[in-house]
């Protein structure tokens, strides 16, 4: 059966709402500690830590400042923020979750999943989860029966049903 649908090829784009927008303004309130009117690196990258939860590389933060700093500003205005964390919020997709959930298992950094990865995995998540369970969910994400899920595998795994959400 192949499960492993087109979404990691076209991938949705994820909507904007009013109250990301709320948070979006919060933050650069919040951020704009010295009530400047615009973030500096600094600020931008305070901004992102509350967004998103990681604080952006020195490369990230370099291309979010070169994006949204205006010629004549000394930093990012309000709307230039609201424009580019909207843009990141968006691209922030199932893929990058997935990732991070495959680098979770694979605990040992090999970059393909064994079964004991798995027990392990579960053991913490599901300790009464059934050992033949655990097995059946490695065979399901073990396409190729070769012992190995790759990312490929697992992210069919885990994104199997959502092309139509």
């Amino acid at each position: 059966m192949e499960m492993c649908s087109l979404t990691h090829f076209a991938r949705k784009q994820r909507e904007i709402t009013d109250i990301d927008k709320m948070k979006f303004e919060t933050v650069y309130e919040l951020c704009d500690t010295e009530k400047k009117g615009y973030l500096n690196r600094e600020d931008l990258k305070m901004a992102v830590v509350m967004l998103f939860g990681y604080k952006p590389s020195k490369s990230e933060t370099n291309m979010l400042m070169d994006q949204a700093q205006a010629k004549d500003s000394p930093g990012v205005c309000i709307e230039m923020f609201a424009c580019l964390m909207g843009r990141k919020l968006s691209s922030d997709d199932h893929y990058q979750k997935t990732r991070q959930i495959f680098n979770t298992f694979d605990v040992n950094c090999r970059g393909f999943l064994k079964l004991e990865d798995f027990r392990a995995a579960f053991s913490r998540v599901a300790p009464r989860l059934p050992e033949r369970t655990v097995l059946e969910a490695f065979r399901l994400a073990d396409q190729d029966s070769d012992g190995h899920v790759s990312f490929r595998d697992f992210e069919c795994v885990i994104s199997y049903g959502q092309a139509n959400s």
